[in-house]
């Protein structure tokens, strides 16, 4: 189970569930222009969503 916290503030996030009812896991991948990116996505491979911010940063995941 992957919940989200705020590195800044300690705001924290519970586990996010797919349409098809699966819980996204927190994945990093690499864009065209080299950058790293987490996202939470679909291990059925449903689709994949930006991972959740605060105070203008990513959420640090953990399990």
């Amino acid at each position: 189970m992957t919940t989200y916290e705020c590195g800044d503030c300690g705001m924290g996030i519970g586990t996010l569930n797919c349409s098809c009812g699966v819980e996204l896991v927190h994945e990093s991948i690499l864009t065209e222009d080299g950058e790293t990116v987490q996202v939470s996505q679909c291990p059925k491979g449903c689709g994949k969503i930006k991972s959740p911010t605060c105070c203008g940063t990513d959420m640090n995941p953990s399990n």
